[in-house]
């Protein structure tokens, strides 16, 4: 039977089909983008513009603690390194968060046999009361058994936990073991009741006195409890002073704590694209530090690397076709504030971003790339990959990309995102530590990260078709949260 209604609908699954059709044609990168690429990656494995501009940081700035005596150094710092180098366009961003201030930290075995413990407070924690805190000291072999434990064992006592890191080329242990232990670690036992919080550091430095400092989860300063990390040597003596099998009394005396809120920015810099320039690839890293050392690994490389591969698409004959943009992030190290701020300020233009990721685990060569793109632009990514392939970088077709630590929250909220990855297997020997200097940083394989950036962001703004950026586009593949 004829039904002119099956016929219109017929029809316009037809023309439907065809408007899909033409928008899921596959993204390509054209083969005069494809060399200027490769002409990109070859002068940065020789630029030093990112060395430089890391040693600036370090140097001029130093220690750039959120809310800290050098935030606004950092940010007033970093207008004018993106305005020297002619960024097209220069601006901040207000992120407003906890302030979180240090002033001092000590600590001691009192008995059986008194000594002193070379450790840091970690963010978020509360201070001890006047006097200090002193108290029994409960051990734990895991974060599982804190999470299985009787809330008695634990009741006004100083919970520890003592589970190493071993080095890895992927880091992977401080996800797996630092991290959570630290983060998780004194919430949890703050609700068991304890009166105090202590971790092996969050490192691999197995043989250096120096602590790791780092972020608790405390959000609510009236339960936060006196939290620290031992270095790692100290916490090999409290273990042998535990074999004993005699009672431990540690005295912990942190003054430090939140003191009200705080409004930084995200810094950001641009280079404009000539024939798009309201679609965007977007770079970075976090512009503050931890407050022992000078933040060089932990994010002034990756700023750096942002910076430098920014200025080598700058100094092109052109324009790239769509805008380069480098954001330095504000207070990543407390919680993404920034990449969280700058993601609810822009989720509404997800589909303007073409593809985006931050570099946040040192300066170590990148080895591996990752990927979410819709399917149509996997051969444009597979474009790229050839490219990095002859300076060290395989394409790892299985897994992922996320975007780095605050542009993940971009890509939660849809942006096309790469995960670059780093080596990063002596990163945690000086992640979060005094340590983190700029001594640290091999000019050369800093380099080898700029012409990553450099190579993946060009290939992307000269791209014929896009990567897929779409509200939602992306909640299926596990985005870093």
């Amino acid at each position: 039977m004829y039904r002119p209604h099956l016929t219109l609908l017929a029809a316009s699954l037809m023309l439907a089909t065809g408007l899909a059709s033409a928008k899921d044609a596959p993204t390509t990168i054209p083969a005069s983008a494809v060399q200027t690429a490769i002409q990109l990656r070859d002068k940065a494995m020789h630029d030093d513009t990112a060395y430089k501009v890391v040693a600036s940081m370090t140097t001029e700035v130093g220690a750039r603690l959120a809310g800290g005596v050098n935030d606004q150094r950092g940010r007033d710092w970093m207008v004018a390194k993106f305005k020297e180098l002619g960024f097209d366009k220069v601006y901040t961003e207000p992120v407003t968060y906890p302030l979180w201030v240090r002033r001092s930290e000590h600590g001691a075995i009192v008995a059986p046999f008194p000594q002193p413990l070379t450790l840091m407070a970690l963010g978020y924690s509360a201070g001890t009361p006047k006097g200090g805190l002193t108290a029994e000291i409960v051990q734990f072999a895991s974060l599982d058994a804190l999470k299985a434990a009787d809330p008695a064992s634990v009741k006004g006592k100083i919970v520890y936990i003592g589970e190493r890191m071993q080095r890895h080329k992927d880091g992977q242990d401080y996800g797996r073991i630092g991290s959570p232990i630290r983060v998780e670690g004194p919430v949890i036992a703050q609700q068991k009741g304890a009166a105090g919080y202590l971790l092996r550091s969050a490192g691999t430095d197995a043989n250096s006195r120096t602590p790791h400092t780092g972020v608790t989860g405390f959000m609510d300063p009236a339960k936060a409890i006196p939290a620290a990390a031992l270095a790692n040597p100290d916490a090999d003596q409290l273990e042998r002073v535990l074999a004993y099998g005699k009672p431990v009394t540690v005295k912990l005396d942190l003054d430090c704590g939140i003191e009200g809120q705080y409004t930084g920015a995200n810094v950001i810099g641009e280079i404009t694209g000539r024939k798009y320039p309201d679609q965007v690839i977007a770079i970075g890293g976090h512009l503050d530090s931890w407050d022992p050392g000078t933040g060089a690994i932990d994010d002034g490389a990756g700023v750096a690397i942002a910076v430098g591969a920014a200025k080598l698409i700058h100094d092109l004959p052109q324009r790239p076709d769509r805008t380069i943009r480098v954001i330095a992030f504000a207070n990543e190290e407390m919680g993404l504030w920034g990449g969280r701020a700058y993601a609810d300020k822009h989720a509404s233009e997800v589909n303007k971003f073409q593809l985006g990721t931050e570099s946040d685990f040192g300066s170590g060569p990148v080895w591996k790339m990752t990927a979410s793109v819709k399917p149509e632009a996997r051969g444009a990514i597979e474009q790229m990959a050839k490219v990095l392939a002859p300076i060290g970088v395989a394409y790892d077709t299985q897994h992922p990309g996320g975007g780095g630590s605050d542009l993940s929250q971009m890509h939660g909220k849809g942006m096309a995102a790469l995960s670059l990855v780093q080596d990063g297997t002596y990163y945690f020997d000086w992640h979060h530590t005094a340590n983190d200097t700029l001594d640290k940083i091999d000019p050369k394989q800093l380099a080898q990260n700029v012409a990553v950036y450099a190579v993946f962001s060009y290939m992307a703004a000269q791209a014929d078709g896009d990567f897929g950026s779409a509200p939602g586009a992306f909640a299926h593949d596990g985005a870093e949260e």
